[in-house]
């Protein structure tokens, strides 16, 4: 497959740039994959396609504050840190990227909060954009983090939705289940659910399981090869319990519904797959890049929101859903005015 083939032209309305005001309430496109059939439904009917001890997968990982604005020492020039993940607890190393990069050198102090309160010194140069930071920091670890993520905001994809972030965003840009913190995005199809969709799971007896990606920016990142097999995605931690194998593991072998939600969910279960077709306990990194063709192991249902053209993300559903059924999906989507962008609209694949 091409980059080209994943292009199509989206106009600039079609992306949400707020959430629904409750979470399910969405649309909800259903492409049925074997016949291609495509129904136009809402979000609060997803549990008509799903029957009791069938799975729903979700990834458990939690964003963190992670858009610093901040000066330059001596210039006062103003740049944006983006934290990406703690290095060294102890030494306070985060790695980061810094905008605009050009202006900022190894042993330059950058200066943060109203009052300065957080420093942080440039210490590496490890890739054209990306940067060591050293917080000068003596308190107390939690004290740090608390402070610094007091000054962070929301890290929404700012070349997706072109607004500020707001302090209600902190909030709608996590899962409900959310639980471990280490996220610079949202899994953005768990967004859709709401503590009553759960619960109506729970009660028409369909069972959960929980994968931890912690989703990194290069879901984002633009794709630059035309050949997809020479596009390398960014590393991701994550890990898989034991729990959560048991659980799919036993849906596997009865014959259930397994459904991905989201596309760092199938990511996960296709990097933990055993050769016997069953996933096993894992922890670790991902660089994992599906694209068509590929043959799932694991999930026969996935659910997703609508992503941007030439995104990898989309890649992985068109890989899951068909790509003729996917894109012709999309452009009908498209016609149909759903939304796209991580508080856009939710598609369902089924056979």
């Amino acid at each position: 497959m091409k980059l080209s083939q994943f292009k199509f032209n989206l106009p600039k309305d079609h992306i949400a740039e707020y959430p629904a005001p409750h979470r399910d309430d969405c649309r909800l496109l259903v492409l049925h994959r074997n016949s291609g059939e495509i129904e136009h439904r809402n979000f609060i009917d997803l549990l008509d396609y799903f029957d009791e001890d069938d799975v729903f997968v979700f990834n458990d990982t939690k964003v963190f504050p992670a858009r610093l604005f901040g000066n330059k020492e001596k210039t006062g020039a103003n740049i944006e840190v983006f934290l990406l993940r703690e290095l060294n607890e102890e030494l306070r190393l985060w790695d980061v990227l810094v905008e605009p990069a050009r202006k900022i050198r190894i042993g330059n102090k950058l200066y943060f909060g109203e009052d300065n309160s957080i420093v942080a010194e440039v210490i590496d140069n490890t890739t054209s954009r990306g940067r060591t930071l050293r917080f000068l920091y003596d308190g107390d670890h939690d004290d740090f983090k608390q402070q610094l993520y007091a000054l962070g905001e929301a890290p929404l994809p700012s070349h997706i939705i072109k607004r500020k972030a707001e302090p209600q965003d902190l909030e709608d840009f996590q899962c409900i289940f959310a639980r471990h913190e280490g996220a610079v995005t949202a899994p953005t199809a768990g967004l859709h659910f709401s503590k009553s969709m759960l619960k109506r799971l729970e009660i028409r007896g369909i069972k959960q399981a929980f994968v931890t990606l912690h989703c990194g920016l290069g879901n984002f990142r633009q794709t630059d090869v035309e050949d997809l097999t020479k596009h390398k995605m960014d590393s991701e931690e994550m890990r898989v319990t034991a729990e959560c194998c048991d659980v799919v593991n036993r849906a596997k072998r009865e014959g259930r519904r397994i459904c991905a939600v989201g596309t760092t969910v199938q990511r996960a279960l296709e990097t933990c797959v055993s050769t016997g077709g069953e996933i096993k306990e894992y922890e670790g990194w991902t660089n994992k890049f599906i694209f068509p063709p590929y043959t799932f192991s694991v999930a026969n249902t996935m659910i997703s929101n609508f992503h941007l053209s030439e995104s990898t993300m989309l890649m992985s559903a068109a890989a899951f859903g068909g790509y003729e059924g996917t894109m012709k999906a999309y452009k009908e989507a498209i016609k149909e005015g759903y939304k796209f962008g991580p508080y856009g609209d939710a598609m369902l694949m089924v056979d």
